[in-house]
């Protein structure tokens, strides 16, 4: 049977997991689709995208479309004449892209579907607390991550898991899973549902604003915060020490709730035992672990208290 042709459409870390994958399963990539390269930090250099740099190791054709509508694309892929278009972690598509594969398009998603639609799935699972979570293959339609289910899997997102960890395990799954619906699709073996009613829950775009700690939330909620958003972009606040007369912004990388029925004062107030800060919340005390404070390296709060001497988080 021969290979169906593919055109892959990714950008960051997760997406190279499957298109690397995808390759080493004997898979006929015909083009990479990804971002325009980035001008980024002082020396104004161009930053390629992950997918890219895969991509050049490989040899693998490049396109890096400034608009996914424009003529020059559209033409580009209409001569490839790819049976199958795959899209991971990438811009949302328009119809005259998603629509133009005979055998379709297909998107992995980091979520069980239809839990968690939007662009932050992995990190609001973790943040609002869910004990699993998992990966999906879906073909496109017009409403965004709504397209019916070609095969889902599932892990267990462990008590302690930040979004980091997460993220690597559903890489490694998703990518497997990639693999797995090309060989269906191949094998003329798939059987979609339609998504499920019901049972929604959004994954928007991460804000800074997002990122910052009310410390009147109960400790629970603080810590899968923080889990949530570790190691990046990672949840801050910001900190009142009594050696500086200006507030310095703290990103805040691993907690642990005090499960003791002790208080300290305000949501906020800090209370240094021996090597420990604790930080008071609307419930009960938060210990933290490891921090950030602006300008500075990451370090564990042995070494935080060495140099800084907190008394309230804002």
């Amino acid at each position: 049977m021969d290979k169906i042709k593919i055109v892959f459409f990714g950008t960051p870390e997760f997406a190279v997991e499957s298109l690397d994958k995808l390759l080493k399963s004997g898979a006929d990539i015909a083009a990479v689709v990804t971002m325009p390269d980035k001008v980024a930090g002082r020396g104004h250099k161009l930053i390629q995208s992950d997918v890219k740099r895969y991509a050049l190791e490989k040899d693998l054709r490049i396109l890096q479309p400034e608009k996914l509508k424009s003529p020059e694309f559209i033409s580009q892929l209409r001569e490839i004449n790819a049976d199958l278009f795959i899209v991971i972690a990438f811009r949302m598509l328009p119809e005259i892209v998603w629509n133009m594969p005979r055998l379709g398009t297909f998107n992995l998603h980091a979520s069980l579907l239809p839990k968690y639609r939007g662009a932050a799935p992995i990190n609001w699972a973790v943040i609002n607390g869910e004990s699993k979570t998992g990966v999906t293959t879906f073909f496109l339609k017009h409403e965004i991550d709504t397209g019916d289910i070609i095969q889902q899997r599932e892990i267990i997102i462990e008590p302690e898991d930040n979004v980091g960890i997460v993220h690597d395990k559903l890489m490694h799954l998703g990518a497997d899973m990639v693999v797995e619906t090309v060989k269906a699709i191949e094998e003329n073996k798939v059987i979609t549902m339609p998504q499920p009613e019901g049972n929604h829950k959004p994954a928007p775009k991460i804000y800074k604003d997002t990122c910052r700690i009310n410390w009147e939330d109960s400790a629970i909620h603080i810590h899968n915060l923080v889990r949530g958003l570790s190691p990046y972009p990672a949840a801050w606040t910001t900190m009142i020490d009594s050696k500086n007369d200006k507030p310095v912004d703290v990103k805040i990388f691993d907690t642990k709730v005090c499960n003791e029925n002790l208080t300290y004062g305000n949501p906020g107030d800090i209370t240094i035992l021996k090597d420990k800060l604790l930080i008071s919340t609307g419930d009960l005390l938060l210990e933290i672990l490891s921090l950030q404070p602006a300008g500075k390296k990451r370090m564990d709060t042995s070494a935080f208290l060495r140099g800084y001497h907190p008394i309230k988080f804002i």
